[in-house]
C-alpha cells in the first residue's frame, strides 16, 4: 500500500514539474514576441495618418498582450498573449510600409489569416449613404489596415480600408443585418479573396472548402450509382457525401480560425480596439519588465 501511495505521489508530481516546464516555455516565448513589438512601437513615429494609425493600432496589441502575458496561468492562455502581440507586429509592419520603411523580420502566420485572403485591387462601394473604399495600399483615402483573420466568426481579408468596416463587430462580437451586402459589394469577384458572401455569412475558414469538396464527392458517388441502376445505394451515398461536407463545413471551418479567447479564459482583447477610435496609444504601461530594446 505504501509502495502504491509513494508511486502515485512521484506520478502526480511529474506531471506537476512538467505542466510548470510547459507553462516557463510558453511563457517566455509569448515575452520575447511582446518584447519585439514594444520596441517597435516606442521607437516608430507615423509620418502620415496610415502610419500613424497602424502605430496606435500596434500600440493598443502591445497593451492587451501584456495584460495577458501577466495573468496567463495556462500554456494556452500564454499562446494566445503570443498571438496578440503577432497581431501588434503585423500592424508595425503596415506601418512601415506606409512610409516607405523595410518592414523587417517576417511574422508567423495569423490564425484565420490564410483563409481570409487579401485585397488586390482597389475598390469603392456607397453603402448605407457613406463611401466605403478597400486598397492594397495605405492612402489618405484608405488610413485603416486590418492584417486578415476572423472577427466574431468571419473572415475579414487583409487590406487597407477607408474605415475599420468590422468594428462593430469587434466591439459587440456579432455582425450587423448589413455586414453580408457589404462584404458581397465590396470583394465579389475579387481575386485574393476566395470565397463569396454566402460564404462569408456561413463563417468560411480553413475546413470550409474541404467540407464542400467532400460534399462533392458524395453527390457524385450518388449520381454514378443511380446510373447504374442502383439508385438507392447511390443516393445513400450521395447523402453521406453531403453530411460529410456539412460537417467541415460548419464547425472545423470556424473553429480553425477562431483565436479562442474565451476557451482559455480570456476576453477577447481586441474587443475595445476600435480601429479609427485610436489617434494616441498613451504610455503602454501593460507590461511589465520590457526595457525599450530593438527590433
Amino acid at each position: 500500500m505504501v509502495v502504491v501511495l509513494l508511486a502515485v505521489l512521484f506520478v502526480s508530481r511529474g506531471r506537476q514539474t512538467r505542466a510548470n516546464t510547459q507553462l516557463a516555455d510558453a511563457r517566455a516565448d509569448a515575452r520575447r514576441v511582446i518584447e519585439r513589438l514594444g520596441g517597435q512601437v516606442y521607437n516608430l513615429t507615423g509620418s502620415d495618418e496610415p502610419s500613424r494609425q497602424a502605430l496606435a493600432d500596434a500600440g493598443e496589441r502591445f497593451n492587451a498582450a501584456g495584460s495577458q502575458i501577466e495573468q496567463a496561468s495556462t500554456p494556452a492562455q500564454a499562446r494566445l498573449a503570443k498571438e496578440t502581440a503577432l497581431e501588434g507586429l503585423y500592424y508595425v509592419r503596415a506601418a512601415r510600409s506606409a512610409m516607405g520603411m523595410d518592414l523587417g523580420p517576417a511574422v508567423p502566420e495569423l490564425d484565420g489569416q490564410r483563409s481570409a485572403g487579401k485585397v488586390t485591387e482597389d475598390r469603392t462601394v456607397d453603402y448605407n449613404g457613406r463611401r466605403i473604399e478597400a486598397s492594397p495600399d495605405p492612402s489618405a483615402q484608405t488610413p485603416n489596415y486590418y492584417p486578415g483573420g476572423r472577427v466574431a466568426g468571419r473572415p475579414v481579408p487583409a487590406g487597407w480600408y477607408s474605415e475599420p468596416w468590422w468594428r462593430t463587430a469587434l466591439v459587440a462580437g456579432v455582425w450587423g443585418v448589413g455586414s453580408v451586402l457589404l462584404f458581397d459589394a465590396l470583394f465579389t469577384g475579387m481575386s485574393g479573396i476566395g470565397y463569396d458572401a454566402a460564404a462569408f455569412e456561413s463563417g468560411y475558414g480553413d475546413g470550409y472548402q474541404a467540407g464542400l469538396d467532400a460534399g462533392d464527392t458524395g453527390g457524385d458517388s450518388g449520381n454514378q450509382s443511380s446510373d447504374s441502376g442502383q439508385q438507392g445505394s447511390g443516393a445513400s451515398a450521395g447523402d453521406q457525401g453531403y453530411d460529410s461536407g456539412d460537417q467541415n463545413y460548419g464547425d472545423p471551418g470556424y473553429d480553425s480560425g477562431d483565436p479562442g479567447y474565451s476557451d482559455a479564459g480570456f476576453a477577447d482583447p481586441r474587443s475595445d480596439l476600435g480601429g479609427s477610435d485610436f489617434g494616441d496609444y498613451g504610455d503602454f504601461g501593460g507590461f511589465d519588465g520590457f526595457d525599450g530594446g530593438g527590433f
